[in-house]
């Protein structure tokens, strides 16, 4: 597997405790909103920050999804 998709699965599992969720929740959400694709490839931003750093950015990009 590889690292991007290992930071990626690592990054929905985070993010679903950080909102009370399951990830398969979480990742039907990017789905619908067409976002699971543009999460996946921050990779190289998300992973050298701060995970609350990607949950904000990720906040931002459903807001505006919406």
């Amino acid at each position: 597997m590889s690292d991007e998709m290992n930071f990626f699965i690592f990054l929905i599992e985070q993010y679903a405790k950080y909102k009370n969720k399951t990830a398969d929740i979480i990742l039907k959400q990017w789905d619908d909103l067409k976002l699971t694709d543009t999460i996946y490839n921050m990779y190289e931003l998300y992973h050298t920050e701060a995970i609350e750093n990607a949950f904000k950015d990720i906040d931002r990009l459903i807001s505006d999804a919406k």
